[in-house]
C-alpha cells in the first residue's frame, strides 16, 4: 500500500483504476469470433493470463488464445458485479452469457466467475480467471454432460 504523510497505509484511489477497468469490461463485451479487439489498450505487453484451460504469457500469445477461444462463439456477453481492489490488485465478479456453435447446439449457457487482475502502467499485467469449467463445458457436452450433471446432483 502507499504511505500517507502520516506513515499510515492508504489504498490507491479507485478512480485511478477506473479507465483500465472500463476498457477491460468493454473489451470483453465486444469480442467476437472475428475480432479480439484492442488487447494492447487493456493488457501489458508481458501479460500473464491463466484460466482453467490454459496459461499464456505475452500479448501475442493472448491474442492467439482469444482468437481460437472465440472462433465458434455466436454471442458472448458479460455482466460485471462486485469490484474489490487493494493497491494494484483488482477482483471482479461476473456472469457470462454464452452461445457457442459447438456447445449445446448454440443454446444459451451461463457461467459465473471471478477475474483477478494485477495492474501495472495503466494496463493489466496479470489476469487470472476462476470459473467452473464443468459449468462452461463439461456439463454441456453430449453424453459427458449428462454424467457430470448426475454426479453434481448426487455428490451433495
Amino acid at each position: 500500500m502507499n504511505q500517507t504523510h502520516t506513515g499510515q497505509p492508504s489504498a490507491i484511489p479507485f478512480a485511478s483504476r477506473g479507465p483500465v477497468l472500463d476498457r477491460f469490461r468493454e473489451l470483453f463485451n465486444n469480442m467476437s469470433g472475428s475480432e479480439t479487439g484492442p488487447l494492447s489498450d487493456v493488457y501489458h505487453a508481458d501479460i500473464q493470463f491463466t484460466d482453467p484451460f490454459t496459461s499464456v504469457t505475452g500479448i501475442t500469445a493472448l491474442e492467439q488464445y482469444f482468437s481460437g477461444a472465440y472462433a465458434n462463439v455466436i454471442e458472448c456477453r458479460f455482466e460485471f458485479f462486485d469490484t474489490v481492489a487493494d493497491d494494484d490488485n483488482v477482483c471482479l465478479t461476473w456472469k457470462m452469457d454464452l452461445r457457442h456453435k459447438r456447445i449445446r447446439r448454440g443454446e444459451l449457457i451461463q457461467v459465473d466467475g471471478i477475474s483477478r487482475l494485477r495492474l501495472q502502467d495503466d494496463r493489466i499485467i496479470v489476469h487470472r480467471d476462476y470459473f467452473d469449467a464443468g459449468q462452461l463445458l463439461y456439463e454441456n457436452l453430449p453424453v459427458l454432460g449428462s454424467a457430470v450433471r448426475w454426479l453434481r446432483k448426487h455428490a451433495a
